[in-house]
């Protein structure tokens, strides 16, 4: 019996013009290659937005690509997502902000919400709520990080790795019998909330003169308590205990085997971690995405970045499963399984 079901129609992504690369890296830094940063990281080029360049001004971008595709058009949309660790402002809401410049209309709803590396995968929960409690008929989610303006240049810790960038999905309705989106895994451990952070800048500790002062770390690194940090080892600790076992609870939930997902589809963090991820999960190479040479980690756009292109190169097709998680930055992870239309 056909049901109301929440599906990906359609995604669309921007990346900025700027570009960082592996050699222009490898100049600055002077020991380390062009070949050794990419050996670590997986990244060819980083995209990186212009000073004057927001997180809201690419997903405007990405979306104004999806309406010209012919996918949708602004008069579709019933409710605006939008995933972003560097908002416009404290107040008001950017998504507000995009809704007027979408030309979107009066009565569709809009909200931000600041959820990072797993923020895709939660963005999808959030719509097919939307869609399937009859709330919304077209959920446009939005995914727009432009985290190289939190990084320290003389940070090569980071720098190697974020790059800046934004995704659109479209998420409608469709009438069929088999669940196109889900079920959902989440988990939350703030424990580990120090160990990914831009210290200074909110309330807590607001960017005072003092917290702009730069400090070297025992690696070489210089960063304030206003630019990002992150703790490599324990990040990594993190991700290898916390995603398997996600992925475990996700398969048990939809009484699947890993011979049963066509594809699967990781928050693209760096190829090494990625790499181990896969071993750890005895995910077979030709199912496994590893996607981030011409773009870097864009945090919450990594995932819908690598499905589109999965989806252009043929690697996952019409009526395939494919296995989204997200995790990181909070702690903070979400898995799920979609279904290609």
């Amino acid at each position: 019996m056909k049901k109301r079901n929440a599906a990906i129609k359609a995604i669309n992504t921007c990346l900025p013009v700027s570009k960082l690369t592996n050699e222009q890296l490898a100049e600055e830094y002077g020991d380390w290659s062009s070949d050794k940063i990419f050996d670590k990281t997986g990244i060819v080029v980083r995209s990186v937005a212009s000073p004057d360049e927001c997180a809201s001004d690419l997903g405007v971008a990405a979306a104004c690509c999806l309406f010209e595709s012919g996918a949708c058009s602004p008069e579709d949309i019933d409710f605006l997502l939008f995933c972003t660790q560097s908002p416009d402002y404290f107040l008001p809401t950017t998504a507000c902000t995009m809704q007027d410049r979408l030309g979107l209309r009066l009565d569709c709803g809009a909200i931000d919400f600041n959820q990072g590396c797993s923020g895709f995968v939660y963005g999808l929960a959030l719509a097919k709520s939307l869609i399937e409690t009859r709330v919304a008929e077209n959920v446009l989610l939005i995914t727009a990080d432009t985290y190289t303006k939190f990084i320290n240049s003389k940070d090569r810790s980071v720098r190697t790795l974020f790059g800046d960038g934004a995704a659109a999905t479209l998420v409608g309705v469709v009438e069929l019998e088999d669940e196109m989106t889900g079920p959902f895994v989440f988990g939350t451990d703030g424990r580990g909330a120090q160990n990914l952070i831009v210290p200074a800048g909110g309330m807590r500790h607001p960017a005072s003169e003092e917290a702009r002062l730069e400090r070297e770390d025992e690696d070489g690194n210089w960063r304030s308590p206003c630019n990002l940090y992150m703790n490599g080892p324990e990040i990594f600790t993190f991700i290898l205990q916390t995603v398997p076992r996600a992925l475990d609870q996700l398969l048990r939930k939809t009484s699947l085997s890993i011979t049963d997902v066509d594809y699967f589809i990781l928050h693209q963090a760096n190829k090494f971690t990625l790499e181990r991820l896969r071993a750890k999960m005895k995910i077979p190479a030709d199912k496994f995405c590893i996607d981030l040479e011409m773009s870097g980690n864009t945090v919450s756009s990594t995932i819908p970045i690598a499905l589109e292109s999965a989806k252009r190169r043929g690697q996952v097709k019409e009526g395939d499963r494919v296995a989204l998680i997200g995790y990181g930055v909070g702690y903070s992870w979400a898995a799920t399984i979609v279904r290609v239309v």
